[in-house]
């Protein structure tokens, strides 16, 4: 199956290429990264260390494993980011990587966290459960789209438990989001409304391959997610109806 190359996202004016830094500035942003790259590793050793722990008490083939990162490359601490302490990722140190880094992190989407485009929300998940998968879908990519709304009703269902109404006589909220275990072996997920998101302002939907969005001082834009995942191409004006059907069904559910 023939596999689209999408463009990159324009980088921001005020983000330099990494040839236009001088030597310190480059020293100084590859420190900032050494600390996250460490942070990285340790996470890895960490969950092999989970692994190992299971597979020593026989458990890990009856074991779902949901892997999954926060949402997008954090551009907080503005173009040129946040270094402070004697060297990055010391007692003493506080790093922040900023919007340069973050922009190279969110390739090849537009913005970062904080922003619904798809540098802000986009995020893997690996899903890991030998005993419970069938065998033709290990290694297999899924493309529906999911949220982190949906893994409690996903361990709900799986656990054959009932979600309750109330803890200790005050009613809590309901589950919003879709078991995902059909996706697991690979059939459609059945979801009866679109996925909403809001953050500081920025905003959006999701409906199956179409996305609705916009930055909080900005017009909402239309794009079609599976033909065009970076966010190039604003079809708006091409899909009028569904456009206002999109509006409607998020300025409701705000």
């Amino acid at each position: 199956m023939h596999t689209p190359i999408w463009p990159l996202s324009s980088r921001s004016a005020e983000v330099k290429a990494w040839d236009e830094l001088a030597a310190q500035q480059k020293d100084r942003f590859d420190q900032m990264m050494s600390a996250y790259a460490a942070v990285i590793e340790r996470l890895d050793r960490s969950v092999g260390t989970l692994v190992d722990g299971l597979k020593n008490r026989g458990v890990l083939d009856n074991t779902l494993l949901l892997f999954l990162s926060d949402n997008g490359g954090n551009g907080e601490g503005g173009v040129e980011g946040r270094f402070e302490g004697s060297a990055a990722g010391a007692a003493d140190s506080t790093v922040w990587i900023g919007l340069s880094w973050a922009t190279l992190a969110n390739t090849p989407f537009q913005r970062t966290k904080q922003h619904t485009h798809e540098g802000g929300v986009a995020s893997p998940c690996i899903v890991h459960w030998p005993a419970g998968l069938p065998a033709g879908r290990n290694g297999k990519f899924e493309t529906q789209t999911a949220h982190v709304i949906d893994l409690m009703p996903t361990c709900v269902h799986l656990a054959k438990a009932t979600y309750p109404q109330s803890f200790k006589g005050k009613p809590i909220l309901p589950m919003e989001g879709i078991s995902l275990t059909p996706a697991f072996a690979g059939k459609t997920l059945s979801r009866k409304q679109p996925i909403f998101f809001e953050h500081l302002g920025n905003r959006g939907a999701r409906d199956g391959d179409w996305k609705l969005v916009a930055e909080r001082d900005e017009p909402w834009q239309l794009y079609n997610v599976r033909r065009d995942r970076t966010e190039q191409n604003d079809l708006s004006g091409q899909e009028p109806e569904r456009f206002k059907q999109m509006i409607a069904a998020y300025t409701a559910w705000a």
